[in-house]
């Protein structure tokens, strides 16, 4: 029987440790908290490799963790789902339940001496549902490549980055940051070079304009079975 998808309920929270606790409308809690998952998530990559996953994605909420798996040659995605532990992290959660999917897939093994039957046995246990829509497979973004120090010392927003105006929206953020920060008008000049700097670095490249490609979800750690390794979710900010 195939199964509707799980759903998270969308709040503010910490993509990587969960923590709503001074997150305001950052993604991430610290940088550090971001690494360890990811560090986490990277550890059990021979899992996903043992699974021949395609792409997999991890997200949680207060109560549960999902790992979804996407094999080659399978158009459905294997759901492992589990209860958050009490004062547990999702990166202890979600060791402790690919702990266990690899304990199995070692046991199957060892009893009929076939790798590919452990692999079958695994994706037996997961919970099975169809992809019915484009949100539910890695998008595909152009991602700027400029700092986010720069687009911060001038308050201009990502979305910016895709405007015609942008050289006009640079050259207006940077007069009213000047109006505020300029030494001649009481500013410290540390942080107006700064500003300065920022200035020269954004209007390079609004005249250079450099992107990466990359896919991923919005609110979901992707591993890309092609290069074997997890990445953050994407900004899809517009």
């Amino acid at each position: 029987m195939f199964m509707n998808p799980v759903k998270i309920e969308k709040k503010n929270f910490c993509l990587s440790c969960g923590t709503t606790e001074d997150i305001n409308n950052r993604r991430y809690c610290s940088v550090k908290c971001r690494q360890h998952l990811r560090q986490k998530l990277n550890v059990k990559a021979g899992l996903l490799e043992a699974l021949n996953t395609r792409y997999a994605t991890f997200y949680f909420s207060d109560t549960i963790i999902v790992l979804d798996v996407v094999p080659y040659g399978f158009k459905e995605i294997f759901r492992y789902s589990g209860k958050r532990k009490a004062g547990s992290t999702p990166a202890a959660d979600f060791t402790i339940m690919t702990n266990e999917l690899g304990n199995a897939w070692w046991a199957e093994s060892k009893r009929t001496n076939k790798n590919y039957l452990a692999s079958q046995h695994v994706l037996k246990l997961a919970k099975r549902y169809k992809i019915f829509d484009a949100s539910q497979r890695p998008r595909l973004l152009r991602i700027p490549t400029i700092k986010t120090e720069a687009l911060n010392c001038l308050e201009i927003n990502k979305a910016d980055l895709h405007s015609q105006e942008l050289s006009k929206i640079i050259k207006s953020a940077y007069r009213h940051q000047v109006k505020i920060h300029h030494p001649d008008l009481g500013g410290q000049a540390a942080t107006f070079r700064k500003i300065h700097d920022a200035y020269k670095e954004l209007l390079h490249w609004a005249d250079n304009p450099v992107f990466v490609r990359r896919r991923g979800f919005p609110d979901k750690w992707f591993y890309d079975g092609n290069n074997k390794k997890w990445v953050q979710p994407i900004s899809v900010k517009k």
